[in-house]
């Protein structure tokens, strides 16, 4: 509620291996309480498309944020989930990284893809700054780009400013420890990130 207060447009819920991993049912409870015209993202790593998809229906979320292989590529997209309502997750480590995305299928079928940092044996939430150049020249797969990757309250204008993405998305970068948003960090990086919009 303190992201909402501060003006965040989206929140996301992580149900990949993490510290910020919450449950079905905790996301649910905050959920139902959310003002309208909140938009909420299930953040999911390597996970089986039918899990995907029962956390989906259970919470009410949204948006799917799609890291690694969702029971397999083939599995894409979890039936019941229509392509409009999937983020694909990329983790770039060179330039070369964005055409091979751009071959990609279902990919590019996707409402959109995530850009963050590639860190060996890592799926994300590294807190790595993303090479900025390197998202900027994303921009040529013509899909609604979010930055992820080593954001803070500190760089975060930059950011937009010269990648200038679609959204962002932050979690290392606000907390006070792995799991626990500072709520001082939330809302000086969502001021920030508005700066240039």
């Amino acid at each position: 509620m303190a992201a909402v207060e501060a003006g965040a447009d989206a929140l996301g819920f992580v149900f990949a291996e993490s510290p910020r991993k919450v449950t079905p049912e905790t996301a649910l409870s905050i959920v139902q309480e959310l003002p309208p015209f909140v938009t909420t993202v299930g953040v999911f790593a390597d996970q089986a498309a039918g899990e995907v998809l029962g956390i989906m229906e259970k919470t009410g979320l949204y948006l799917a944020q799609l890291h690694g292989d969702v029971g397999g590529k083939d599995a894409l997209p979890p039936k019941g989930l229509p392509w409009d309502r999937l983020i694909r997750a990329l983790r770039i480590r060179s330039e070369e990284d964005i055409p091979s995305a751009a071959r990609d299928s279902m990919t590019m079928k996707c409402a959109a893809v995530l850009l963050d940092t590639h860190v060996e044996g890592l799926m994300g939430g590294t807190g790595t700054t993303f090479d900025w150049d390197l998202a900027a020249k994303a921009r040529t797969l013509n899909k609604p780009i979010i930055l992820a990757g080593g954001l803070t309250p500190a760089n975060v204008e930059e950011a937009v400013r010269r990648v200038c993405p679609y959204a962002v998305d932050v979690s290392t970068g606000v907390e006070a420890s792995p799991g626990r948003k500072d709520r001082a960090k939330v809302k000086e990086f969502i001021k920030n990130a508005k700066k240039c919009a």
